[in-house]
C-alpha cells in the first residue's frame, strides 16, 4: 500500500481553514458545531483489498475529550468534505472516489490505537462533485 503524507499549509483554504493573524496566532476553523478545530494531517491513500482510492482529513478536536459528542460535531463532518476537503482535492488534480473527515481529542499517529483518546469518523464516497 502507498500512502502519501501530505504536508498542508491551511492558509491556503482561506476563510474555512486557519489563517495566521498579524499577531502570529492561529484562528479556528469555522465548522457548524463551533467547536474550535485545527488539521493534523492530510493522507492521500491507494486502495487496497477491494477499497477505492482515499483522502484522509485528520483533525484534532479537543472538545470531544471534554464531552462533545458525535451528535454535537455530525454536521461538521458534511461540511468538511463539501467546502474543504473537495476544493483541496480539486486544486490539486486529485481523483480520489473516498474522503474521510475524522476527528481526535489529541494528536495521534495515524492508525494508533489509544482507548484515553475519543475519535470520530466519519466517511464519504465522491460523485459528480459532492460528498455523499
Amino acid at each position: 500500500m502507498t500512502h502519501r503524507r501530505i504536508g498542508v499549509f491551511v492558509a491556503l483554504w482561506g476563510a474555512l481553514a486557519c489563517a495566521t493573524t498579524a499577531t502570529g496566532q492561529e484562528e479556528a476553523l469555522a465548522v457548524p458545531s463551533g467547536i474550535d478545530l485545527r488539521l493534523q494531517e492530510v493522507r492521500l491513500e491507494d486502495g487496497i483489498f477491494g477499497q477505492p482510492r482515499a483522502a484522509r482529513f485528520r483533525f484534532v478536536a479537543p472538545a470531544i475529550g471534554e464531552g462533545a459528542s458525535f451528535a454535537d460535531v455530525e454536521a461538521d463532518f458534511a461540511y468538511l468534505c463539501e467546502n474543504l476537503a473537495l476544493p483541496w482535492l480539486a486544486e490539486r488534480g486529485e481523483n480520489v472516489p473516498r474522503v474521510v473527515i475524522s476527528y481526535a481529542a489529541r494528536d495521534i499517529e495515524f492508525g494508533a490505537i489509544d482507548p484515553e483518546v475519543v475519535q470520530f469518523f466519519d466517511a464519504f464516497r465522491v460523485e459528480n462533485g459532492t460528498c455523499i
